[in-house]
């Protein structure tokens, strides 16, 4: 063999067909998994931007403002005045197909409300001389009125309406009902001036003016369970004389209060008890008083006055703890008298008609005006608004008009949703959120306030536990522990993610609540002595003999500190008992709730943070962890060659590096604790204040969400406030991530070039 061929080197021929299948495939691969990168990132941002378009759809119609057109939307729809006599009373029945009106010469008038088409009439039998000299309606959702007679007598009156379906045709049949009896009611020993009246359960009182007297007659309905008649016990008195003519009389409808507007824009108040007594004489106005009405439930009185003043007024107790009746607000309003207003009849709403012919919408606990638009070019003579507020009767002279409103959302506004809003039967005005009541005339309280308060309360207290443990324990598993132990710490660490949170918030809610309870002083006292006996134990360990420690493999010393925590556990809460007798009175709640002051709730925020931590701890472990754990060890090992400490390292090199990792896992932690759901539904009391007290509970946007969602009528105002705090949820997460990620941009570039 030739000295050329054993030193010939054998040539490498990249180019061959397997070579070039090989690359195309390599390439083709690289081309499949580029863009499946994109298309899901691509597919991740538009499922993002369409879930926020998505809620910002749900949450849009809330702040579109009102608006009312002729009945069809096509042209006005006006007709004659059906009926004889002066207006009275106008009203529209539920499903705004027929309208009523009564007049002052007792004429009952059932009309088609679309057409003015009679589609029944009755005429009162009045005895002989005998006029109609005042009206009075109970309120617009009982279809309740009264009439004063000039006799001195009273009539009560309903109109109804009954549902019947001939040949599977709904028909409506509208009636008169007498609750009291058709007869009259002998009230007074003259005329009556003015009448005001209302129910409570199967009590009636009525009260009437005349001829300068007032007087009460209280009829109490009691039904014989045997034969099923109706009994009617009567009673009346004389009320004392509130010294002027009053304009107009109003009663509350727990008949405990007597109001009565008078001239000079004066209110006089009349407690009606055993002894009858004016309590009250308030200015409610500089100017005369043109409208004066009881809201919705009957806890707010409505003052219009002939200077365009609108304001709410109702009851609150005073220093003395007597009730005042107090100015609340005022609404936005032009400089046009007030010359009718009515009340919707299942929202606080008000609608009002100015002298002018402007018709205005307005919610009380919204404090919003809906709608100002003129519709006449002088003042109407009677307005009626349906049960469901979508259609407006109005009589301008000798005509009506029939017009559709479109007002679906007006109890709200962002000062209902992000201020202080003074509710009916508050003392003053505050933050609630209560969506739901067992009554009709409910006020609904949407403040986003204390959810959003609760939720970061919530986030708070477990980011304050979750931090520190998380973050030390990453930092010490991987740096100074050794591999053998960081392999089997860090995997069990991150098993604790995947346990379910609703296992996490049951076990919260079931058992560590009322553990905590009862052992309150035990943590307190284990917080103290856990510390203390992790730094003796490790002075104790750094100061024994060399033979000893040795006895351990280095970097397992950490495992020693397993059986500290759990004597030093059994010893703090041995040592509770006698702690909480000779501090706490034997019982630290109480003594908390009794002498500090401090209400204690059983599921709290205490519960929670500890709960919640524990599935947050798993979260910023992990990836502080992994962060710490990727920082290269040249960077470690160039510090330590230089002269510095591990701990100097630590803190000059590895931490400063690893710090767009470390960040990072707070925010996602964070996102984690805002978001989570089960475990603060299950764990607190799900009340919905505002207290940063560690004893109290809250309610967060997402535990609100879940509860209620199930629960709300599709469409509802409630429905579209659950979706705005869903989309301000939204907008938190999306704000906290988008700064977490400059500050993370910035701090990779700051530490990047180590």
């Amino acid at each position: 063999m030739s000295i050329e061929q054993t030193n010939t080197v054998p040539e490498l021929d990249f180019n061959t067909p397997a070579q070039r299948r090989l690359r195309q495939a390599r390439m083709l691969k690289d081309k499949l998994a580029a863009s499946g990168i994109a298309i899901g990132g691509i597919s991740v941002i538009l499922a993002v931007v369409m879930i926020f378009f998505y809620l910002l759809y749900e949450v849009a119609p809330l702040f579109r403002s009102a608006s009312i057109e002729p009945w069809g939307g096509q042209q006005e729809v006006s007709y004659a005045v059906p009926g004889q006599g002066r207006t009275l009373y106008l009203a529209v029945e539920e499903q705004a197909e027929i309208g009523f009106r009564a007049t002052d010469s007792g004429n009952m008038v059932f009309f088609d409300s679309t057409s003015g088409r009679i589609l029944k009439e009755e005429q009162l039998p009045l005895p002989a001389g005998v006029d109609i000299s005042s009206f009075a309606l109970l309120s617009e959702a009982s279809q309740t009125f009264a009439l004063g007679l000039s006799d001195g007598s009273v009539k009560v009156i309903k109109h109804n309406y009954k549902a019947t379906y001939p040949n599977g045709k709904r028909v409506l049949n509208p009636e008169l009902v007498y609750p009291l009896g058709e007869a009259a009611l002998p009230l007074a020993n003259g005329p009556i001036e003015h009448l005001t009246l209302n129910q409570d359960s199967d009590a009636w009182s009525l009260i009437a003016l005349s001829q300068g007297q007032l007087t009460e007659l209280t009829l109490s309905m009691n039904e014989n369970f045997l034969t099923g008649e109706v009994e009617i016990e009567q009673s009346s008195r004389t009320l004392p004389t509130i010294g002027v003519k009053p304009t107009k009389l109003l009663m509350s409808p727990d008949q405990r209060w007597l109001m009565a507007s008078l001239p000079q824009g004066k209110v006089a108040v009349m407690a009606l008890g055993n002894d009858p007594e004016v309590t009250q004489l308030v200015e409610v106005s500089k100017a005369e008083i043109t409208s004066f009405e009881l809201l919705l439930g009957g806890s707010s009185l409505i003052i219009g006055d002939a200077k365009g003043q609108l304001s709410q007024w109702f009851f609150v107790r005073d220093e003395t703890n007597q009730f005042q009746l107090t100015h609340i607000r005022s609404f936005e309003h032009g400089d046009s008298p007030v010359s009718n207003l009515t009340t919707e009849q299942r929202r606080k709403g008000i609608i009002t008609l100015d002298a002018d012919g402007t018709l205005n919408l307005y919610s009380s606990t919204a404090n919003r005006n809906a709608l100002s638009e003129p519709l006449f070019e002088s003042a109407a003579d009677a307005i009626a608004l349906a049960p469901r507020a979508d259609a407006l009767l109005v009589q301008h002279g000798d005509r009506l008009s029939f017009w559709h409103v479109d007002n679906e959302h007006p109890e709200i506004s962002w000062s209902a949703y992000w201020e202080k809003v003074w509710y009916e039967g508050y003392a003053e005005p505050e933050y609630t959120w209560q969506s739901s009541a067992s009554n009709n005339d409910f006020e609904p309280k949407y403040s986003l306030m204390p959810l959003a308060f609760g939720t970061l309360k919530a986030a708070f207290y477990a980011m304050l536990l979750a931090t520190p443990l998380a973050i030390c324990g990453a930092i010490y598993t991987a740096y100074f522990m050794v591999p053998a132990m960081r392999r089997k710490v860090k995997p069990f660490i991150e098993l604790m993610e995947a346990l379910p949170t609703v296992i996490l918030g049951f076990l919260a809610g079931l058992w560590l609540a009322p553990f905590m309870e009862a052992n309150l002083a035990g943590i307190f006292v284990c917080l103290l002595v856990i510390p203390i006996a992790i730094v003796l134990f490790g002075f104790t360990w750094n100061n024994m003999p060399n033979k000893i420690r040795f006895l351990l493999p280095d970097g397992w010393d950490a495992a020693l500190l397993i059986p500290v925590v759990i004597i030093a556990t059994w010893i703090g809460l041995a040592l509770a008992g006698p702690v909480e007798h000779a501090l706490f009175g034997g019982h630290m709640p109480t003594w908390l709730s009794n002498e500090v002051g401090i209400p204690y709730d059983q599921r709290n925020a205490m519960v929670v943070g500890i709960a919640m931590g524990f599935a947050v701890i798993p979260t910023i472990f992990s990836i502080t962890e992994d962060a710490i754990f990727a920082v290269p060890k040249h960077l470690s090992y160039g510090s330590l060659a230089l002269g510095a400490t591990a701990w100097q390292t630590l803190t000059r090199v590895v931490l400063p590096t690893a710090s767009p990792g470390i960040f990072s896992a707070l925010m996602i932690g964070m996102g984690r604790a805002v978001g989570e759901t089960m475990i603060v539904l299950m764990a607190t009391g799900n009340t919905p204040i505002m207290d940063i007290n560690i004893f109290e509970g809250m309610r967060t946007l997402a535990a609100n969400i879940a509860v209620e969602m199930p629960e709300s009528e599709v469409g509802s105002t409630h429905y579209r406030t659950l979706f705005l705090a869903a989309f301000v949820l939204f907008l938190f997460t999306f704000v906290v991530n988008t700064l977490a990620e400059a500050i993370r941009q910035h701090l990779r570039k700051k530490y990047g070039s180590l």
